[in-house]
């Protein structure tokens, strides 16, 4: 690129941090931008030759190419912040790779007083947030679905979601700094979205990159906490959930939530990306995918998911767990809610819904033992659920109400139980919304946002059942009676 003397296009006032090695713009006004780059540093690549090689064999595989995996449900409990190794994974294409740290540019293009490119070390030079949130894909507690009718999709239990800090820069702070103040309805220059855009080339639609949008008034409120995430629980984001940098938005299902980011543009329309127009809607219970249903369907008549409706689960037990009449359980799971509501109760039948218990919620920091396998008794090594960074201070955020908005409850009951029998958990949040009772109000072809009771059998124990394993709170068969 040559420019003529005093004269430069890349104004800016603050200029970024800059790899030292490129040949800069000679003019005395210049910012000292590079003159052409290379590369942008980050690809994504068209095949999984590059994928990372340290994943945890904790975690199930549901999908290997593109990978997609969660943990056992039972592990989930074990910390309230979900460890980064067995934090759930659902990637729709191959991983992306950053080649060269110092080429990655990130740019905020569009309908916007001031388009910017940032460097990385830029981004990093900027004030820090961290915010506790909990991200929940929308295909968690889809194999329910599959069980009431065949789905196309990829099962996901009951354990597609997980719990971190993460740290990075607030977007609110960060289009401030591009001349759009905070809660900001539309731009002059007329943008109402903001879109993301990644590298990720995508195993159903390998035609474009992966991208979603929100709204630019949900961008520009600080108290959205939406967040350009390059920390993962105080450490540098894997690139399993998007090294380099990647958006988090609490409070709406993870698929917006947009990792390996190349582009964040303000737009005047909401993104027209496969998933975001596509995919992640909620379809009626009356389609399906198959002929002739699919020509019916209308792609464009729902509006895309955002925030995910109150949601719980019984983690432990697992279903078909056999336990002795008359058993004291110690049940327990989680429960969510999207949008930043609170969950008011949680509530547990021990008799397949005929009478129903309140049970005790947690959320943040807190010591619970693990109770003994209910099948044989066995006690498990003494884990407690706890913050692991409370010990150094770092996890004050934890404390603070209204952070924890974002966050998981967990709730835990200890009741008999006469089994065969049906153990079965709803919740409410504090607006009211109630979880469906049954999957027919729920399914739908693309098996997302199953939020109806979740069930968990139990059978009796039998004399001639002495022998046969058992599938104890951490979720493999570590006993015989």
């Amino acid at each position: 690129m040559m420019t003529k003397k005093g004269d430069c296009s890349n104004e800016t006032p603050d200029p970024p941090i800059f790899p030292p090695n490129l040949p800069r713009c000679k003019s005395p006004k210049c910012c000292n931008k590079p003159e052409k780059l290379p590369s942008r540093g980050l690809i994504g690549p068209k095949d999984y030759k590059n994928e990372p090689k340290d994943r945890s064999k904790l975690l199930r595989i549901n999908s290997l190419m593109p990978f997609q995996g969660e943990p056992p449900a039972p592990v989930l409990l074990e910390t309230y912040l979900t460890p980064n190794e067995i934090f759930y994974t659902c990637n729709h294409g191959p991983v992306g790779v950053l080649v060269d740290p110092f080429m990655y540019e990130l740019d905020i293009s569009g309908l916007l007083p001031k388009p910017t490119t940032f460097y990385q070390d830029a981004i990093h030079a900027m004030p820090k947030s961290r915010v506790p949130v909990t991200l929940m894909c929308a295909a968690n507690r889809r194999t329910d679905m599959h069980q009431k009718k065949k789905l196309l999709e990829v099962p996901w239990g009951n354990a597609a979601l997980g719990t971190a800090i993460w740290g990075g820069v607030r977007l609110a702070d960060l289009l401030k700094m591009q001349g759009i103040p905070y809660r900001t309805l539309e731009t002059d220059e007329g943008g109402r979205h903001v879109e993301f855009i990644s590298v990720d080339y995508m195993k159903d639609a390998p035609d474009e990159p992966y991208k979603s949008s929100i709204p630019l008034i949900h961008a520009t409120t600080p108290r959205a906490d939406v967040l350009l995430a390059y920390e993962m629980n105080y450490e540098e984001i894997t690139r399993d959930h998007g090294y380099p940098f990647r958006v988090i938005i609490p409070g709406v299902i993870g698929a917006r939530s947009v990792k390996w980011l190349k582009e964040i543009r303000i737009s005047k329309d909401e993104c027209q990306g496969f998933y975001m127009q596509k995919y992640f809607k909620h379809y009626p219970p009356h389609l399906s995918l198959d002929p002739p249903w699919v020509t019916k369907v209308d792609w464009y008549s729902r509006r895309p998911l955002m925030e995910f409706p109150v949601q719980s689960s019984i983690c432990i037990p697992q279903d078909g767990l056999m336990i002795p009449k008359g058993a004291t359980v110690t049940i327990r799971g989680y429960a969510i809610a999207g949008g930043g509501r609170a969950i008011d109760r949680v509530d547990v039948s021990v008799d397949g819904g005929r009478s129903w218990e309140d049970a005790e919620r947690r959320q943040g920091s807190f010591p619970v033992p693990r109770p003994p396998c209910p099948c044989c008794g066995t006690v498990p090594p003494k884990v407690e659920i706890f913050d692991p960074f409370e010990a150094d201070g770092k996890a004050a955020c934890l404390k603070d109400p209204q952070l924890l908005r974002w966050t998981w409850v967990f709730w835990e009951l200890v009741a008999k139980v006469n089994p065969p029998t049906e153990i079965i958990v709803k919740a409410v949040d504090s607006a009211g919304n109630v979880q469906p009772q049954d999957m027919d109000h729920v399914w739908n072809f693309r098996g997302v946002n199953n939020t109806c009771w979740h069930r968990v059998k139990v059978k009796l124990k039998m004399p001639e059942d002495k022998g046969k394993p058992c599938f104890c709170q951490c979720h493999k068969p570590i006993c015989g009676v």
